[in-house]
């Protein structure tokens, strides 16, 4: 599940952040007493993809908006998922208890 999740989050990071291959992006993981916790920065725009609302899984694919259903996989992978902007980068923060 971690693997996939921060897998997910890299991939929207490069594809929306960086959609011309310019740029950088920096994955930080630890483990602290079980708890593992990986980080995803990146410089550009400001940008939380935790504002948008969960879409509405119910739908059907025809019915439902584009986007946001791999922001929603994650959260039911992880116990925490949080955004801050900080120091002109954008800090996407995952946390999982082992």
């Amino acid at each position: 599940q971690l693997r996939i999740a921060v897998e997910e989050l890299y991939v929207n990071v490069t594809h929306y952040a960086y959609p011309d291959g310019d740029g950088w992006a920096e994955i930080r993981g630890s483990v602290e007493d079980g708890m593992v916790t990986f980080k995803l920065i990146d410089a550009r725009r400001p940008f939380d993809p935790l504002a948008k609302e969960d879409p509405d899984i119910m739908l059907s694919g025809e019915e439902r908006c584009i986007g946001g259903l791999g922001i929603f996989m994650v959260k039911t992978m992880v116990d925490e998922l949080t955004y801050t902007r900080k120091d002109g980068c954008n800090v996407l923060t995952l946390r999982k208890q082992l």
